[in-house]
């Protein structure tokens, strides 16, 4: 969804461009004529550039969904890309946002037309019929702006007098916004995807290890209860941690605080049954990566290699540099897993295993960093196994966030 996506924008961005030319050419020949030509390149040129830069400076508002606030920016950005007299943005009950003179006696009048484009969907040229001698607001172009959900308000472009030109361009200014509305969407949608997962992971964490903990913990109380104590602070720093209400991102160094938590209580049940090695190079602690990303690979590790096998388990965890990634690899020796069915639990199919958080995980991994940067999982029946995650060190809107959602 998120190419298809693309492709449309990158159809929308053009169809703009085809739009704000027929004005930049008008605007290009009154600044040769006025002598304002700055000399840098031809007048298509310039004239490609400044409607390409006017887009780009829209967009980021946009792209946070049809609000007062965003309208107002964008149609600020808008109106002289346009060249017209005014530009106001609507939902479907109010008007949003009204960039140049004569509000105070238009917006109503707007409202009452924007309602037979929101029936319709199509666009509207007409007369305002306003008969204040100073107000140059005679005509009106009404384009809706749609998304997946219908037609969620319109652009309303005012001018002087009527012109073909302007119909055109406001058409296709109501698409390219339109296109941002549902790239907007598709922001919240992901989002709300992430959240889901995440929850999925969150729901999987507590009933059974929180069980398991407090009873460990229980039995420390009489015959230990300086380290009853210190797995109760554990126990409280990896669910606080865990249960967190925000951040889609953490850091490498914060992740591994919590597998450590979470090794800690598990150490307390398993005893000497856990065998564990760390190797982490301390260049990689601020590497920024999805939240609950590695702590659930550490409980595949301790399931299969603990649980499932009653023996001695020795995991081990490695988190190494390796110049613009950093390669995380979680093995461990237990009973390991039928390639084929861990190719059912990769590929999201019913399985006999609990394979929840490697397939969330691995799908995370692709949905952030792309199909390359999936986990590669080694194992065979009997054999162990050695999970690798790749996380690059620098990723547009990953680094960012992570500071921002460390608790």
């Amino acid at each position: 969804m998120t190419g298809m996506a693309l492709a449309a924008l990158g159809a929308a961005a053009a169809v703009l461009l085809a739009a704000g030319f027929g004005l930049g050419r008008l605007t290009a020949r009154r600044g040769t004529r006025t002598g304002t030509d700055p000399g840098l390149g031809t007048p298509v040129e310039r004239a490609t550039f400044h409607t390409l830069h006017t887009a780009s400076l829209a967009a980021p508002p946009l792209r946070a969904g049809l609000t007062e606030e965003t309208a107002r920016k964008a149609a600020r950005r808008l109106r002289p890309l346009l060249g017209t007299e005014v530009l106001c943005l609507t939902d479907r009950e109010r008007v949003l946002a009204w960039d140049g003179p004569g509000g105070e006696h238009h917006e109503e009048w707007a409202m009452a037309r924007v309602t037979e484009v929101l029936d319709s969907g199509r666009s509207q040229s007409v007369r305002t019929g306003c008969e204040a001698p100073d107000c140059p607001l005679r005509w009106a172009v009404i384009a809706p702006l749609t998304g997946e959900e219908g037609v969620l308000g319109t652009l309303v472009a005012y001018g002087s007098r009527e012109s073909a030109v302007l119909v055109r361009a406001a058409a296709e200014v109501a698409r390219w916004v339109s296109v941002q509305l549902e790239l907007a969407e598709l922001d919240r949608s992901r989002t709300r995807l992430i959240e889901a997962e995440i929850r999925a992971l969150r729901a999987q964490i507590s009933p059974h290890f929180i069980f398991n903990s407090l009873a460990a913990i229980a039995s420390f109380v009489r015959t230990d209860p300086g380290r009853a104590r210190e797995l109760l602070l554990e126990f409280a720093d990896f669910t606080r941690y865990s249960f967190r209400r925000h951040g889609d991102f953490t850091q490498l160094a914060d992740e591994l605080r919590c597998i450590e938590q979470y090794l800690a209580l598990a150490g307390a049940r398993f005893g000497d049954r856990l065998k564990l090695t760390l190797q982490i190079a301390p260049e990689v602690l601020p590497v920024a990566l999805p939240f609950l990303c590695l702590q659930p690979l550490v409980e595949n590790a301790v399931k299969h290699g603990l649980e499932d096998s009653g023996q001695e388990c020795r995991i081990s965890i490695s988190a190494r540099d390796a110049g613009a990634e950093a390669v995380v690899v979680i093995e461990d020796d237990g009973v390991g897993m039928d390639p084929a069915e861990l190719r059912r639990i990769l590929a999201g199919e019913p399985a006999r295993s609990s394979g929840i958080g490697l397939c969330n995980v691995d799908d995370r991994l692709r949905q952030v960093y792309g199909d390359d940067y999936g986990l590669v999982i080694e194992t065979g029946i009997g054999a162990g196994m050695k999970i690798t995650a790749r996380i690059p060190k620098y990723h547009a809107g990953v680094h960012k966030s992570a500071s921002a959602g460390v608790s």
